[in-house]
Parts: structure tokens; C-alpha cells; sequence
């Protein structure tokens, strides 16, 4: 679940993202078609590195739609918040809202807005780095985050260079979530109209 499902749901809605935003998706698509002609038309680990603006909008749609949707975790020593009469006694177990967090708008304006630009180098840095938790913090990070994130911009990459996505009849704008999903998921499921683009000079 954690290799497959996690990359498959962020993939879907980036790609309804995309589709409803075709600004961003034209943008992200003359980037990956640059980077290709520069690569030879090969889709490598390098060429998918040097996407500066596809990392942008991963980031984006994990922020927006984190696959787990809370992370649970266990105090290992007794500690007082900051700041606050607040104690956490040894072995109490702390919930976090990672959902609602990353959408929170004292740390995200407009958090609804899907915006790429929030994940510049410049933007991060005016944020608390525990604003943005889709694969955790701290020593029990995700154990898999490089391959997930480099898989869901494979898919990403192999998908945007061949084709087109926008909006179609029955595509939900916004997503309704399911509440009783163990991964973040649509209940609808992704509808999108996907269309075939012209051959470009890198091939794809």
C-alpha cells in the first residue's frame, strides 16, 4: 500500500489539478519538454532531478491532498510544549492533523488555491518546516519518500509528454474526499478527458 496506493492517488490528483488549472499543466509540460530535447528524448533519473517546476507541483498536490491524512506517534520522553503549561508524559500518544495543517490558512493563503509557487526555495524558506508533513518529520520519516516522490514524477513525465488532460463532464471540481478512506482518495474516482499531443521535437 504504502509503494503503490500513495503514488497512484497522488498521481490522479495532480492530474485533476492540472486538468482544471491548464496554465499550470501548459507550463509544466513546456519544462518537461525542454528538459527531454536536452535529454535526448530519455526520460532519466537526471532529467526528472532537473524538473525544478514538476517538483513544485508534486509538493503542491501533497500539500493539498497529503495521502495520510494524520500521522500517529508516541512520546519517548516527558516533554512540556513550549510556550504552554501543556505536558506530554512518556508513552502518551499525540495525534497530528496533518490534513489540516497543510491546509491551514495561517501558514497557506488561500489554502484551497492549488499554487506551485508556494514551494519555491524562497517561499519554504518563510515556513516552518513542519507546516508541510505528507511523508512525516523528524527520525520517523518516511523510509520510502525518495522512491515514492521519484515514481509519482515518472509516472508524471511518461503521462504529460504524450498527452493532454483537462476536465470533462463528470469530473467533481473540488474532489469530494472520502471520509472513511485509510489513503486519501476521491469518491468519484479521477474523470478526466485525456487527449493525445502532437509529437514534439524531443520525440515524445
Amino acid at each position: 500500500m504504502a509503494g503503490f496506493e500513495t503514488t497512484s492517488t497522488t498521481m490522479s490528483f495532480c492530474l485533476h489539478e492540472l486538468a482544471v488549472n491548464p496554465d499550470i499543466q501548459r507550463r509544466l509540460q513546456e519544462e518537461i519538454d525542454s528538459t527531454l530535447l536536452e535529454y535526448g528524448g530519455k526520460i532519466t533519473y537526471e532529467a526528472i532531478q532537473k524538473m525544478e517546476y514538476l517538483d513544485r507541483v508534486v509538493s503542491e498536490t501533497l500539500r493539498k491532498y497529503p495521502p495520510v491524512s494524520i500521522l500517529s506517534r508516541k512520546c519517548t520522553l516527558d516533554y512540556t510544549i513550549p510556550g504552554t503549561n501543556v505536558r506530554l508524559d512518556k508513552g502518551t500518544r499525540v495525534i497530528i492533523p496533518v490534513f489540516a495543517i497543510q491546509r491551514d490558512s495561517r501558514y497557506y493563503s488561500e489554502p484551497e488555491q492549488f499554487d506551485p509557487e508556494r514551494f519555491t526555495e524562497e517561499n519554504k524558506a518563510q515556513r516552518h518546516n513542519c507546516t508541510y508533513l505528507p511523508f512525516g518529520e523528524g527520525p520517523r520519516i518516511c523510509i520510502g519518500m525518495r522512491f515514492g516522490l521519484q515514481q509519482t514524477k515518472l509516472g508524471l513525465v511518461t503521462l504529460l509528454s504524450k498527452f493532454q488532460f483537462s476536465a470533462c463532464s463528470k469530473t467533481d471540481n473540488p474532489p469530494r474526499l472520502d471520509p472513511k478512506a485509510l489513503v486519501t482518495a476521491s469518491i468519484s474516482g479521477a474523470w478526466l478527458r485525456i487527449n493525445l499531443r502532437p509529437p514534439t521535437t524531443s520525440g515524445h
